[in-house]
């Protein structure tokens, strides 16, 4: 039986069926572009599709395997298992047999998620043109696909939608859709709509759908919808907002701030959310990687080593025994001291390349592997630390142009401490107590 239109959510309701009708990633779709000469001819190879969630991966999939009228296979990464990859690529195999159709799409949702030998299982598939795979994920490819499989496909990356595409699809929404159109819906100020979207199709007509259930006619019959209903609402809403992981971004910017504004309480309470929601194990474990480099840097080097052993912990074991070692970074993490000096120094350094980007290598700190370089003068004057009374030796190692440039800046922790007094030996010029 088919569903009542009532009962489908907006987002799928609204979801485009033609090329035409699709909003956004006009870099990839418009016209004379990378994707669209693909379609116009014809010519599909396996690609991936890497963006954050809700900018039309599934769509633009689907949309692709109908107009070329290619048979669509789709696969959920997180309910899929080899057996299930491999039913597919049989069922394309035996089409095959007696048919001389195009290969079919295989289309795999969270592709991410796949674990090396779910992606080993489409390799032979792919290289062969079995099916075609259409890959979608959230997380970078290169991280994540196997290098084998990554070779095979071209990764096209989907941006974030913009103001006037999403304004766009809320006013084909109100203008197209028969039960918004029956309860005559008019936005007055459509601020929060776009600003809580974060450039999520799905996110603005999901709330866009809750506002509208949640708001009372008007006397006229008509229901306004303004930037204080919106508020209002999913403050309201809050769990019904979040049933689909649809603050999946804001669960993560809290966790984030909860690590590096040092409360372990807080870490702990936002990664339960994320894992309760169904959030990838691993993206929560390199988030940690980066925290740690970031946000506790060498106020605590042990913090890096501890959070790069979570991630392959977590690789090797998987929920829900991963949680464990998880919670134990967070915890940790947390309740280290904090420096960002190394970002400050590198951030620095690479403003300054900006600044000039050909400055010459000294000749005494160059490479003389041959006679010749010798000759012109390469390492001469260069001075082995090794050889001077505590293994250092006052010398530039700047170029000319950059002499006198200081990008690391101790921060005040136990451990920078001891690195500073030993900068302050060596380096008085740059240095002061």
């Amino acid at each position: 039986m088919t569903a009542a239109p009532s009962s489908i959510p907006l987002p799928e309701r609204m979801r485009p069926y033609t090329l035409s009708d699709y909003v956004g990633q006009r870099h990839l779709v418009g016209p004379g572009c990378i994707l669209r000469n693909m379609i116009d001819s014809g010519n599909l190879s396996s690609f991936i599709l890497w963006g954050p969630p809700g900018v039309g991966k599934t769509t633009l999939a689907s949309i692709i395997a109908r107009t070329l009228d290619r048979e669509f296979y789709t696969l959920s990464a997180v309910s899929s298992g080899v057996k299930d990859v491999r039913d597919v690529i049989d069922k394309a195999k035996n089409k095959s047999l007696f048919s001389s159709a195009s290969a079919p799409v295989l289309f795999i949702d969270e592709i991410h998620r796949f674990n090396k030998a779910q992606q080993d299982a489409l390799l032979g598939a792919v290289e062969s043109g079995t099916v075609v795979l259409i890959g979608a994920t959230t997380e970078n490819p290169s991280f994540e696909v196997i290098s084998p499989l990554l070779s095979r496909c071209q990764v096209f990356v989907l941006k974030s939608l913009g103001a006037d595409d999403l304004k766009l699809l809320l006013n084909r929404a109100l203008t197209t859709d028969p039960i918004l159109l029956e309860k005559h819906v008019v936005i007055s100020e459509s601020d929060a709509l776009l600003r809580q979207s974060g450039g999520d199709a799905r996110k603005l007509l999901n709330i866009l759908e809750i506002v509208v259930d949640s708001t009372r006619p008007s006397p006229e019959g008509t229901v306004v919808i303004d930037n204080k209903a919106v508020t209002t609402c999913l403050q309201e809403n809050m769990a019904i907002y979040d049933k689909d992981g649809e603050m999946h971004y804001d669960i993560i910017s809290a966790f984030i701030k909860s690590v590096r504004g040092s409360d372990p309480n807080a870490a702990v309470y936002w990664m339960a959310r994320m894992l309760s929601g169904g959030e990838d194990p691993l993206f929560i474990a390199r988030r940690l990687c980066i925290l740690a480099a970031e946000d506790i840097g060498l106020a605590n080097p042990n913090a890096l080593l501890m959070a790069d052993a979570t991630f392959r912990i977590v690789h090797s074991i998987g929920m829900p025994e991963a949680r464990i070692p998880l919670s134990e970074c967070a915890v940790y993490l947390a309740s280290s001291p904090k420096s960002n000096s190394a970002i400050i120094a590198i951030d620095g350094a690479m403003a300054a390349v900006q600044e000039d980007k050909t400055a010459p290598v000294p000749l005494y700190l160059r490479n003389a592997p041959t006679s010749l370089m010798k000759e012109l003068g390469y390492a001469d004057g260069y001075l082995y630390a090794h050889d001077f009374k505590g293994n250092f030796v006052d010398q530039e190692f700047m170029p000319e142009s950059m002499r006198g440039r200081v990008f690391y800046s101790p921060q005040a922790n136990p451990q920078e401490d001891k690195l500073k007094s030993y900068l302050l030996a060596c380096w008085p010029k740059y240095y002061t107590k």
